[in-house]
Order: C-alpha cells, then structure tokens, then sequence
C-alpha cells in the first residue's frame, strides 16, 4: 500500500528493441510511480501492461498482433481486470489500426514522445473503446522528464537520452516518421539528470539519440562540448554515447575522443554499406571515401578507439559488385564488431516500393557471409585481448558463486572471480581468456597495456 493506504498497483512493460527504448520504458515507470503503480517482473501479476514496441524489426507489427492475442488469452484466463497498452514507434506507425484490429484486446496506444502522459490517459480509459495518443510533444516530453524521476533500484551504469528524432531520411528507415524531426534537450536538464544520476551511485553514463551527435544546445553548443561539461560531474568515471551519423562527426567531438579520458574508446558509427552506389540510394549523404577519411581522422585522435558499425545487406539494387565493397570496407574500416541485417520493406519509406527488390534467398546468402567476416574480426579483436591489463567496471554478480561482472573500456562483458563489494568499482583485470562474447580474468595491478595493436 501507499503512504494514503491505497493498494499499490503493478505495471509490466515489455521493451523491444534499440537502448532509447530501454530508457523510455524505465521513464514510464517514473510516470507511473505517482498514479500508484510499482513495476513487476511478470504479466500475469500486472495490472497494467505494456509493450514498448520497435518498428526496425522484420514484421514488428505482427509481432505486436500475436503477443496481444497472448495477453487476450491470459487476461480471460485469470479473470481480473488487467489494462493493456502499446507503446513506442509500432504504436506511433500504426496508432489506429491498432486499435481497429486489436479492438478489446488493448486499451491504449501511446507514441513514444506521450509517455509523460499515461497516468492522465489511463484515466480516461473506458470498456471498449482505445485511446490513441500519437502526437510528437517532444518537447514537452523533455520537460516532463525533470518532473518525474523515480528512484530505481540502484545501477552502476545507466542511459540519459539527450536528443530524439531524425531529419537525415534514408530511404530504408522509419525513424523520422515514428520520431519525429530532430529534439535536442536543453543542457541544463541533462546536467542536473546526469548529476542526479551520479548521486545515485551511477559511474558510466551513455548519451542516447536515434542521431545523438546531431544533438545541439544554447549557444551553439554541439555534443562534444557537452561531453566536456558531463565529465566535470564528480562520480562519473565513463561516458559513452550512441548512435551517430557520419555526416554529424564534428571536429569538437573528435577532440573529446582524444582529450577526455572519461570518454571511453568505442565508437557505434553505422555506415550502411560499402557502396557508394547503394549510399546513394539509401540518402546517406556520404561516400565510403568520407566514412573512410572519418575513420582515419577519429583514429589519429585516439589510436585505442574501437568502431562498430551497421550494415544493411540487399538492399534495393544492390549487386554483387556492390555487396563485395561492403565486404571490403569492412577490413578497410577495422571494425571489432558490427550489427546486420537484411533489408527489409518498412511501409511508407520511399526504399519499400522500389521495383528492384532482391530475392530473400540472396539477402540472406550475403548477410551469412557479411556476419562471418564480422565475427571473425570480432574473435580476433577478443583474442587480442588475452594477457592484457584493462580497467573493468564492475556493474553486477556474475552467475557462478564469487564472480561479478563488469564491462571493458570497449564495452565487452569481462567475469572475475571477486567479492561483491567490488560492483561499482573500477578494477585493473588481468586477461586470462576470452570466449565468444566475454573475456575471463582475474585482479591485476600492472600498467595498462594497448589491447589493440595486433587487430587495427
């Protein structure tokens, strides 16, 4: 119960998808603390439940149809009066006709710039009938933001969006009509978020936008800047920030790269494709020229850095010659890891009705190879790894008795047999091994040793 004697209700919410969804369903909960709701581990305990979609999968829709029709089931099942809603890009997209066609299995439908609004929309629910919340109060939302923080159960490292939307319009992406046009969030509120965040025990900060170095402040301020202004913030120790555009890679942030040692040295800078003909047609707006002389100019300011990237394989029109320059870009980048996928049709982007599609069979035969590059740049960039001394910080325990669990400067997961004391410390570990995703150490302390010499 609360402090008026009420029952305490309980909220689910299932997240799908990117790391500003993670952080859009941990703010919904914070609009929801004040309406009497405390979040729940299960839907079958829940009151409320809500699936915080994401429109990048392949038939994210759908998905969201078939997990409702689930939920249907077991609302009727357990025979209680249980408040389901969508929210995210999916309900943005498709607002009403989700509600057409999940008419009595939802209640709600919210895009992701209305979250700070639930409490006042779940009261206006009623029996039969869906509320659809899909307008882009961006800046509202910000605002709301300052006015709503719950105290979550204590975290090391967590995420602080400073920028929603996008204006760059490629082709394949649905972003910029989920999202809206490019927000960027004022200073000073992300300042005091950050601040109360390291009041709170959290060492590791990451800066979330769908373009976050597009994100502007007062005064001309540009991310790096407030990357500067971030690291004076007494108990942060990293900083991290994703995801990026090339085009948006300006030279204030590249010296943050080389002059902040809070700055970690991992950089997710997604570049497509290889092709210059397909970063055409996808309105990238650069050329594999660029990316690469980006990469260069990054590289010369801070020689550790690891870059990850996105690639998209058999999109519209792409050939053999062209998927063998993705191939290619991708020793040429040095990338330590990448995410890929197949293209496919978002409804409503200009890419969708393109007559040249490519047959799944090729898409899938190109990404199976794509990945197996990938991945073998990304076993060598861990075996590099072994006999290295990194700073580790530790976030949680590990699943072995005595183990905790922490991340690397280049953000892979690193197990060390150690007490539980240390979680939200920072520790030099000694490289004893490294799996497929994780590296395996012990406590060292000895100088730090470049972990990247023999991959770049």
């Amino acid at each position: 119960m609360n402090r008026t004697g009420e029952e305490l209700k309980k909220v689910f919410i299932k997240t799908y998808g990117c790391q500003m969804n993670v952080y859009d369903s941990e703010r919904m909960t914070d609009a929801l603390a004040p309406a009497g709701y405390v979040p729940t581990e299960t839907a079958e305990s829940a009151d409320l439940i809500l699936l915080n979609t994401c429109h990048i999968r392949e038939k994210a829709a759908e998905k969201v149809y078939s997990e409702l029709g689930r939920i249907a089931e077991m609302r009727t099942a357990s025979g209680r009066e249980i408040l389901v809603g969508v929210t995210g890009c999916v309900a943005q997209a498709e607002g009403e006709e989700i509600a057409h066609r999940a008419k009595g299995r939802v209640d709600l439908v919210v895009g992701p710039q209305s979250y700070h609004r639930l409490p006042e929309l779940l009261a206006e629910v009623r029996p039969g009938r869906a509320i659809v919340e899909t307008e882009f109060a961006v800046e509202e939302k910000f605002a709301a933001l300052a006015r709503v923080h719950a105290k979550h159960q204590q975290r090391v490292a967590a995420f602080l969006t400073v920028q929603e939307g996008c204006d760059k319009f490629c082709t394949f992406c649905v972003v910029p009509y989920t999202r809206g046009a490019e927000v960027s969030r004022p200073v000073d509120a992300i300042v005091a978020e950050a601040t109360r965040l390291a009041a709170e025990g959290v060492r590791e900060i990451t800066l979330l936008g769908q373009n976050v170095n597009a994100w502007h402040g007062d005064n001309d301020w540009g991310l790096g800047r407030l990357l500067f202004r971030l690291a004076e913030i007494p108990g942060v120790d990293r900083l991290r920030y994703t995801t990026s555009h090339p085009r948006d890679m300006g030279d204030d942030l590249i010296a943050a790269h080389r002059d902040l040692d809070v700055l970690m040295p991992y950089l997710h800078l997604p570049v497509q494709s290889g092709s210059d003909r397909v970063l055409a047609a996808m309105n990238r707006r650069h050329t594999r020229a660029d990316y690469l002389r980006l990469v260069e100019k990054i590289r010369a300011a801070r020689s550790d850095i690891a870059l990850a990237g996105d690639f998209i394989v058999g999109f519209p029109g792409e050939t053999d010659a062209d998927f063998a320059d993705t191939l290619s870009i991708v020793d040429e980048a040095a990338y330590m890891g990448a995410f890929t996928f197949k293209y496919s049709p978002r409804p409503g982007t200009p890419a969708a009705t393109a007559d040249d599609q490519i047959p799944e069979a090729v898409k899938g035969a190109r990404l199976y190879e794509l990945q197996a590059k990938i991945d073998a740049r990304a076993a060598a960039f861990m075996q590099a790894q072994v006999g290295a001394h990194i700073d580790v910080l530790f976030e949680r325990r590990g699943r072995e008795a005595g183990q905790i669990v922490g991340r690397s400067p280049w953000l892979m997961p690193v197990h060390v047999d150690a007490p539980a004391g240390m979680i939200g410390t920072i520790q030099r570990v000694t490289v004893a091994r490294a799996g497929t995703n994780s590296l395996f150490g012990t406590l060292a302390d000895a100088p730090v040793k470049p972990a990247l010499e023999n991959v770049l």
